[in-house]
């Protein structure tokens, strides 16, 4: 039988496998503490009886209203030990500082509309649309300065394009400024909107960001692989207690920031192109909502039962259980496709 014989190799599988058992450990050890902490202090979701251009959400309210009171922000686990372990370990100016700045930015601003959530500020319960689309773009407009003008990064790649006859990179000049700044965004609320379901936003959100921990190792970015390892182990410990029937959800403060994360983690492999392919399941759910909206607004009338795409798959009578673990084998699944697209341009 023969082994890897570099040494170099091993180190970075080690510690990616070391920072992902830790980060769970310390998750699953904190949990209890941050259980307490929700309940004393009354954290707890309330559901929203109206969308954000008014109108009322039966089929919604129908399916979560049992929900009401269940204990929000503990993204909050997951969010504070990967901030944690990336400062005081893995904290890196070329591949760690921008995500662990998308993290702690959007985690604070999903913290905010958590809080405005719980106080039940505003008709949708939350913070205003615009308000909140002005906040993400400030941030996504800081992360394409920081490629664009700080690591000089204006084209992406095509993987295997000259398998095809096309070109492997792209130069996009000052557009990729405006693309980032819309993927960013796009994908930070599709990922929000995906929390709608015990376990389904932590249970398929970490296929794809493995993949990125293994395209970042396999390019030679270790730091980036370790972060991503740091935040899947304590993704699993918060899973493992925010399946059905979730003891506590994740919110916005965990919603956001695991979104800015896919995102940028996506340009800092320059996996732009495989994203739609490692995030399928999210652009579903992105533009389920957006032709729904669109639906109502100009053809006056609904293509979905109910959106996102899962809540209609609830209004068809599928048990939520069976929703989630399905999307889970599809979030699995397109995460290995891409995972091979992505290895074989490489």
């Amino acid at each position: 039988m023969e082994y890897i014989q570099n040494p170099s190799i091993v180190l970075a599988v080690v510690k990616v496998f070391g920072f992902a058992i830790l980060a769970f450990i310390l998750g699953i050890i904190l949990t209890p503490f941050l259980t307490d902490f929700l309940f004393r202090t009354k954290l707890g979701k309330n559901i929203r009886e109206e969308t954000w251009d008014g109108k009322e959400t039966p089929i919604f309210n129908q399916f979560h209203k049992q929900k009401q009171g269940t204990p929000t922000m503990a993204g909050i686990l997951f969010w504070i030990i990967t901030v944690i372990l990336t400062l005081a370990f893995n904290l890196t100016r070329e591949e760690t500082f921008l995500p662990l700045t998308f993290l702690i930015t959007a985690g604070l601003l999903g913290a905010v509309d958590d809080i405005a959530n719980i106080r039940g500020i505003g008709k949708i319960k939350g913070l205003g649309v615009k308000l909140k689309l002005g906040l993400q773009l400030l941030i996504a407009g800081f992360g394409a300065y920081w490629f664009t003008f700080k690591l000089n990064w204006t084209s992406f790649h095509i993987p295997g394009g000259a398998l095809w006859g096309l070109p492997t990179d792209i130069e996009l000049g000052y557009w990729y400024i405006p693309i980032f700044i819309v993927l960013v965004v796009f994908i930070m609320n599709a990922v929000d909107i995906t929390d709608g379901l015990d376990g389904l936003l932590a249970g398929s959100i970490i296929p794809p960001l493995a993949v990125l921990s293994v395209l970042a190792g396999v390019q030679g970015n270790i730091s980036l692989a370790i972060f991503m390892g740091t935040l899947i182990g304590s993704l699993m410990a918060f899973l493992w207690f925010n399946i059905h029937p979730a003891r506590f959800f994740m919110g916005g403060t965990g919603a956001f920031s695991l979104g800015a994360v896919l995102a940028v983690g996506a340009m800092l492999t320059n996996s732009l192109v495989i994203l739609p392919i490692i995030g399928f399941l999210f652009f579903v759910e992105g533009f389920s909502s957006l032709i729904q909206v669109f639906s109502k607004k100009v053809l006056k009338k609904k293509i979905f039962l109910a959106a996102p795409i899962h809540h209609h798959f609830q209004a068809l009578g599928w048990p939520e259980t069976k929703i989630v673990m399905r999307f889970w084998i599809i979030s699995l699944f397109m995460s290995v496709v891409g995972l091979t697209i992505g290895l074989l341009g490489l």
